[in-house]
């Protein structure tokens, strides 16, 4: 008997050493929120401060556009807690029924978000979203040069126009992101960037083709450093990049000066959004961390790091002033109802950009 019971009690031992070891993963893994956001688009000492304020892990992973993101996703990836997608890819994510309701109980500071930012179309009632940061897709420009040669910075006109690019001619860059560049050559032409008319858009791709010699490059990458050394003059590009170009260009201390601006006929305005994954394995952390990202103090930090726009009213007493005061960073009411956000678009259309922009670069 005694040996039977040895026995007996050894099996036990056994059984919880291994439920002890499968428990071990588990536990960690259940601390641990899995979030995959844009580069280089949070605070390091921010993230710090919210692993120490939940006791929690983050695996923290990034993307360099929201194709990227909707691609990895529609193959499959698994396990993401939390997504900042820009808001046409947030309708989208929403038609596929990717996404879980928000429970707003969780988020006490989504008190702090400015109204103006609230409701988006792709987003009725932000069932699903919490504005996180914004852009403007504006014009970047050297100071210095573009006073000189007379060209002005208040139109798509200096993109678009041969009669000021040929003062330019390989030193302009564009977004090489066809609805960035497309809803540019719309707004020139007078256009809303989500156009339903076919023909508007033909119109806009031959704007593109007609400028598309005088340019250096299509260019999503570089153009924040070739801006700030002087090779390029006239950038198409985000307002965050434009602020890092002449913090960049300050510091190097060659005497260049990079302003940006947002052409009168209108921009595009890009709200990038906190989103929870329908199957998130840990949806409680995901909203305690936006609800982390939705008070001032942290939600400035990457304005103050990045000069991002931030749609948080509570964060501005903590914004830089010079950040702050920048109308191509927070631009006035008047301004901001002249730009639209991009919607997405059905199969029909996006076959014709595609086909459009087929032409453009073989042009």
């Amino acid at each position: 008997m005694k040996i039977h019971g040895y026995r007996l009690g050894f099996a036990a031992l056994m059984v919880a050493a291994l439920l002890g070891v499968l428990a071990a993963p588990m536990a960690r893994a259940a601390d641990v929120l899995h979030i995959y956001n844009w580069n280089d688009y949070i605070a390091p000492q921010t993230l710090e401060k919210f692993k120490q304020e939940c006791r929690c892990s983050v695996v923290y992973d990034t993307y360099g556009s929201n194709d990227e993101l909707l691609a990895k996703l529609a193959a499959g990836a698994k396990g993401y807690d939390l997504l900042v997608p820009t808001g046409n890819a947030v309708e989208a994510l929403i038609k596929q029924h990717a996404l879980l309701p928000l429970d707003k109980r969780q988020l006490p500071n989504l008190r702090n978000i400015n109204p103006a930012f609230l409701d988006s179309p792709f987003d009725r009632g932000n069932v699903y979203s919490v504005p996180y940061a914004y852009t403007v897709t504006l014009i970047g420009y050297n100071e210095q040069k573009i006073k000189q040669l007379g060209i002005p910075t208040d139109t798509w006109a200096a993109l678009f126009d041969p009669k000021y690019l040929v003062k330019l001619k390989g030193r302009v860059t564009v977004l090489d992101d066809q609805r960035e560049l497309m809803a540019a050559a719309l707004k020139y032409l007078g256009y809303s960037v989500n156009d339903p008319d076919e023909a508007h858009w033909r119109q806009a791709a031959q704007v593109i083709i007609r400028a598309k010699p005088y340019w250096a490059a299509f260019n999503n990458t570089s153009y924040i450093r070739l801006l700030s050394t002087g090779d390029i003059w006239l950038a198409h590009g985000y307002s965050s990049d434009m602020f890092q170009a002449n913090d960049a260009a300050v510091k190097a201390g060659r005497g260049i000066r990079i302003g940006y601006a947002i052409p009168k006929e209108g921009a595009v305005l890009a709200i990038d959004n906190m989103v929870i994954p329908r199957d998130a394995p840990r949806p409680d952390l995901a909203h305690r961390f936006i609800n982390f990202m939705l008070d001032g103090e942290n939600s400035a930090a990457l304005t103050n790091m990045i000069g991002s726009g931030n749609p948080n009213l509570a964060a501005m007493r903590y914004i830089k002033p010079e950040i702050a005061h920048n109308q191509g960073i927070f631009p006035d009411r008047q301004v901001l109802a002249k730009l639209e956000q991009l919607q997405d678009l059905d199969r029909r259309k996006r076959r014709m950009l595609s086909r459009l922009w087929t032409e453009i670069k073989l042009y």
